[in-house]
Parts: structure tokens; sequence; C-alpha cells
């Protein structure tokens, strides 16, 4: 949630940097400001007329105490007429702050200054490229080729099973699966330091509102009802990442600065209602309605927020370093970026067989705007609660980390080699061809 105290003292400021976005979120300020005015002035008045009754209370009991009973009566109507007033305003601060409030939880973060501008991915600059493209001797296969040739999901029981869009792993397939979680996990764990977190893959709607998945991506959620309970319908959400649990584990606490910076990481199923356009990258594990993903989450002091970006995107980086395979890392601009991004970079892996990159992470700087969302502060040591960063990243998306693996490393007998990394976990050097 953007700080309303920023927005009152530097609406440009913030007018300027929400049209960065291009999507017009900026002609929403200035009902924001309206109610925020009416907000204010009816606290005004309503702190006056309290003071007002105090002090007419006040004098009834003098006024009483001298036997001037009339003037006493007509103070306790007119005390009768302040409390009536002020039940009216009670109501009309209530709704007010209603309504501003929930436009503001509709308002994106801010573009950080540093932000390439730009309207679409078309305009993401590119940071830097590591590694070549594989180069092959042979004709290689795409990955849904490789899938079914080596018997590593089954698309089609996976679709009779719960629809299109789901995967069914299976023998080396789900090994694979197994293999590149727990690698992922102790990678981030031993190597950089993250504290290792199981959330559960069900939440409610104000940890989906805390990181900014609600309002906005309602409509994009998997909703769960207990039984047959309808009044259950829409008050739990089955999580779009581990992000939602993770980021919120401290909501609504004051830390002390000494326990900054904290570090987490998690692996979780991730379900998505929308997965993409009919047609378009949805065959196979490009475009899915459910992936796993190891997810990185970080609560710093502002001052270390962007620094902590930097080692999160390097994080993420040596996973596809060491497991050898050609990346590039983007910056993406104002009107690419997500809701609560205030600065993201994308790392997109090279997938040979779909002769294109692949988004496998996004690490992204939220700043104070998921942490003013559920009100999670830490005490300085100066005294004074502040907001931290929080970041998060994926460590990475593992359905695509598969696509771009098999095709990178497949070799002209049809096996794939596993890359020693990831060995240990698979007890093998290869898959091999069938």
């Amino acid at each position: 949630m953007l700080d309303i105290k920023l927005i009152r003292e530097q609406p440009e400021f913030v007018r300027e940097r929400l049209a960065a976005r291009g999507v017009g979120d900026d002609r929403k300020l200035d009902e924001v400001l309206a109610l925020d005015r009416k907000l204010r002035e009816a606290l005004k008045e309503g702190d006056s007329l309290k003071e007002q009754r105090n002090k007419s209370s006040k004098e009834i009991g003098a006024l009483i105490g001298q036997k001037k009973n009339a003037e006493a009566d007509a103070k306790k109507a007119e005390v009768r007429t302040i409390g009536d007033r002020i039940g009216l305003l009670d109501k009309e601060i209530a709704a007010t702050e209603a309504a501003r409030d929930e436009l503001l939880l509709a308002l994106p973060n801010l573009p950080n200054v540093k932000v390439a501008i730009g309207k679409t991915a078309e305009d993401n600059p590119v940071v830097r490229v590591h590694g070549v493209p594989a180069k092959f001797d042979f004709k290689p296969k795409n990955h849904i080729e490789l899938c079914e040739s080596l018997k590593l999901i089954d698309f089609a029981r996976g679709a009779k099973l719960s629809g299109s869009g789901f995967l069914l792993y299976t023998n080396w397939g789900a090994r694979l699966e197994r293999a590149l979680i727990n690698f992922l996990l102790d990678l981030h764990t031993r190597e950089h330091g993250y504290t290792e977190v199981s959330p559960p893959f069900i939440v409610n709607g104000e940890v989906m509102t805390g990181v900014g998945q609600f309002p906005k991506f309602k409509d994009q959620a998997f909703w769960v009802r207990r039984g047959l309970d309808d009044d259950t319908m829409g008050k739990q959400f089955l999580i779009p990442t581990a992000e939602a649990p993770v980021a919120n584990i401290h909501r609504e606490e004051i830390l002390a600065e000494k326990q900054l910076p904290i570090y987490y990481c998690a692996y979780s199923p991730c379900f998505r209602a929308e997965a993409g356009a009919a047609g378009v990258g949805t065959r196979g594990m490009i475009r899915v309605h459910q992936f796993d993903k190891v997810e990185l989450v970080k609560i710093v002091k502002p001052e270390h927020g962007f620094a902590e970006l930097d080692k999160m995107v390097a994080n993420a980086e040596r996973v596809l370093q060491v497991l050898g395979l050609h990346y590039r890392v983007i910056q993406l601009c104002t009107g690419d970026m997500g809701f609560a991004s205030g600065m993201t970079y994308d790392i997109e892996v090279w997938a040979p067989g779909q002769g294109t990159f692949l988004e496998v992470s996004s690490c992204t700087n939220c700043e104070e705007f998921q942490s003013r969302r559920m009100n999670l502060r830490f005490k300085s040591d100066t005294g004074g609660n502040v907001f931290p960063h929080l970041l998060n990243g994926s460590g990475t998306a593992l359905a695509r980390l598969f696509v771009a693996l098999v095709e990178t490393h497949q070799r002209a007998d049809g096996s794939v080699a596993i890359p020693e990394p990831l060995q240990p976990w698979l007890k093998a050097d290869s898959i091999p061809a069938t």
C-alpha cells in the first residue's frame, strides 16, 4: 500500500511515478486525495465536537450544583445534539476511510526512479548474458518430444486427471523434479544463508492482500470451499506462490532491528487459475495451472533493500550457472513490472527446443509496499517503528527449469545428461534412452 502521507505531501511525484506504468492508475489519485481531505475534515470536526461535548458535560455538573436546573437541562439538550452529530460523523468517517483505503489497496507500487521507462516487455533492458546457447551435431528434440520418448511426463493422463494445464510426472521425470527441489533448497540454505520453512498451501484473504495478490488478481486465484458449505467460499485460497504465506509470516508484528535481515526459502506447488491464452504456449510445460517452485523471501532494513536485491538475483543465477545453462538477466521496465514491485529483475533461461528464453526467476524489491499492507514493522535502535523492505524471488520455478535442463543436456542417442551437481540426488549421471 502506498503511504498516504507521501500522497498528501508529494502528489505530483506519486502521480508521475504511477503514470510511468502506463495503465492509468495516476487518474485515481484525485479521488484518493478528495476522500482523504473529506476524512481529515470529518476527523477534525469530530475532535472539535468531542471537546465541546466534554466541556459542556462539565458545565452541566457545575450548573446543577448551583441549582440552575433550567440552564443545566438546556446544556443536556445541547450535549445530546452534539452526541447525535458525533454519531453521524463516526459513521461518515468509517465509510470514508474504508472507501479511501479500498482505492489505496487497488493502487500499484511506485516504480523506483532507477527503473527503466517503457511500455511492454520489448522495452526491458538486458542487464547481462551468461554463457552461450547449446549447440548440437544432431537435430535436437523439444521438451515435449523428450518427455514423451523418455516417459518423463504423461501429458494425456495429467489432463485426464485434472484438465488441461496439469502435469503427471512419471519415473525419471518425477525423480528429476524431486531432485531439483532438494538441490535448490540445499543450495540456498547451505550456500546462501536462507532458513528453510515449509508453509501451508492454503491461505486466507488477508495474506493474499498483504502481498498484493488481492484485490487486483482475485479473478486469477483458485478459491477453496470446505465441502458443501458455500459460506466458506472466498475465505481461503490455494497459494499462487510460496511468497504469499512466507512474506506474511511476521505480519502485524513489530520486530527488533537486530532480527534483520531475515532470509527465508520455501518449496511449494504454485496454483495459477490463469495459465495463459488457449493455444499460446499451453501445450507442454511452459504455461500450466500447477507447478513447483522454490521461493526466496527477505525482510531487510530499507537502506539495504537494493543491495539485498542484487544478492538475491545472484543467488538465483547461481542455480543456472551450476546446472550449465545459458541465461540472461533483464530489468523489467515501468510498463512490464508487477503490481507490488518497486524494482524487478527477471532471469530468463535459454530453451533450445523452444528457440527462446523462458523466465525462470523474477526477483523483486517491493520496498515498503507489502509491509504496509500487512502492518509489519521493526523497532529501530532510535526507537521509531519502521516498515522494512520485503523482497521475493524465484529460486527458481521448476517447470521451465525442467524444460531448459532436458533440452540443453539432451544427447544424440536420446538420453539426457544429468549435471554433476544434481547427480547425488538422482544417483545417476544420465536419464537413459528407452
